[in-house]
């Protein structure tokens, strides 16, 4: 097939393919006209490189997986060297969940924080005298 009906059939443009070519991720093959052509296998890849990409991985983590492929093997991710890969990638994602999770319990501070501030506020309003309970980020809202 010729690099337009690759692009649709992928979900994606022929520029994005040719960029993949120049990363020597999708091959570049010549038809005896000078025109681009690809096959299954290279629909394949693609689908791979963007299954990867959803995942949040980078284009050069998918070059495993690529090369898997290419060298026979049914699925991108049964190589050791995409193996590693995932491992790696599961660290990352990790120690991302672990600092989300310190944020979290920051936010979660900070929000017990200012409802016991709140409280208070709203207790003083009660007194004959007491200040009023003033939103500083809209006016006054009781």
């Amino acid at each position: 097939m010729r690099i337009g009906e690759l692009a649709a059939r992928a979900g994606t443009t022929t520029r994005t393919l040719r960029y993949y070519e120049a990363r020597g991720l999708l091959p570049a093959r010549r038809g005896g006209n000078g025109y681009r052509t690809y096959d299954e296998d290279d629909l394949k890849l693609l689908r791979q490189i963007r299954t990867l990409q959803d995942f949040g991985f980078d284009l050069e983590e998918t070059r495993p997986f690529v090369e898997c492929l290419r060298a026979g093997h049914p699925e991108g991710d049964s190589c050791p060297a995409s193996l590693a890969v995932y491992r790696r990638k599961l660290g990352e994602l990790d120690a991302l969940i672990g600092e989300l999770q310190t944020v979290r319990a920051q936010v979660g501070q900070q929000l017990e924080r200012a409802e016991r501030a709140r409280s208070v506020l709203a207790a003083d309003a009660e007194v004959p005298g007491g200040p009023e309970p003033v939103c500083e980020l809209g006016g006054d809202h009781r």
